[in-house]
């Protein structure tokens, strides 16, 4: 008989697993990590070697933040591989959980995020832009527990 070894993890202990900035889209997907819909997200690889972050690697858990920073979930990821932009499949996109249909949907969202001021000062670049090159860091998680 096995464990989940998720079942021993202490939440407070975790890194934070935040997505998006606080506010209304952080809430939506937070919402859609906690009812299942939710099981990829993707990352700018510059924005974690800006902000001297280690990428994320399949097996380690994270604790999901709200837009009130409290740790409302446990994700473990289970994939992380690079990818251009362009290579971003219509199956990954609508693993984010966010309604997309169809790549042009998820590519308009995604740059009208990576392009908005709030991206571009956590950059502090206020020119950061994206483009077809551009290499993203493709990561698909399981939802292991709702701490609400």
């Amino acid at each position: 008989m096995t464990t989940d070894p998720a079942a021993s993890i202490d939440p407070d202990a975790l890194p934070k697993a935040e997505f998006a900035f606080p506010g209304a889209l952080r809430d939506q997907l937070v919402a859609a990590i906690l009812d299942g819909s939710k099981t990829a997200t993707t990352g700018v690889l510059a924005d974690y070697e800006h902000c001297g972050d280690d990428l994320p690697e399949a097996g380690s858990f994270a604790a999901v933040v709200d837009s009130d920073e409290h740790r409302v979930a446990v994700i473990e990821v289970t994939d992380v591989r690079l990818a251009r932009l362009a290579e971003v499949d219509l199956a990954h996109a609508m693993d984010e959980g966010e309604g997309f249909t169809t790549l042009a949907e998820w590519r308009s969202a995604h740059e009208k995020y990576w392009h908005s001021p709030e991206m571009r000062q956590a950059m502090d670049d206020d020119t950061f832009t994206v483009d077809d090159t551009t290499v993203v860091v493709l990561q698909r998680f399981r939802l292991v527990a709702d701490l609400r």
